[in-house]
């Protein structure tokens, strides 16, 4: 039914560039649901790796420098603790952006779909 040796390996996907290049470059992706957490329009392959003391993402995004780089600001939800109270640092357990942010990709869907967001394009684009 499938067509293909069902025993034999899948084929490798092909390796596919960031959409953006320079970080300010590329224009914001529209989010598809309200609470997804916004794509990355920028590479990432040439950042150092996050770790508990270094986070390259803040040194544009934190909320001291992000009017000075022209960035977007990391979201309010960052400076909440697990235990739902308001901190005044960023929670360390929002550290490692790549966990929920992903780098934007140009690529085709893998299978048909008809997939609508619940953001509507007017909502979208005013959250910009």
């Amino acid at each position: 039914m499938r067509g293909a040796d069902v025993n034999a390996a899948d084929a490798a996907a092909d390796t596919k560039a960031y959409a953006g290049k320079r970080p300010g470059t590329q224009p914001l992706v529209a989010r598809t649901f309200s609470t997804q957490p916004p794509v990355i329009p920028h590479a990432v392959e040439n950042f150092d790796e996050i770790t508990l003391e270094e986070n390259q993402c803040l040194s544009c995004h934190g909320v001291d420098v992000y009017k000075k780089k022209n960035a977007p600001v990391i979201g309010e939800s960052h400076f909440v603790g697990r235990d739902g109270k308001k901190l005044a640092t960023s929670s360390a357990a929002r550290h490692n952006c790549v966990q929920c942010h992903v780098p934007q990709v140009d690529a085709p869907p893998l299978v048909e779909n008809a997939f609508q967001g619940d953001v509507a394009p007017a909502k979208a684009a005013a959250k910009k």
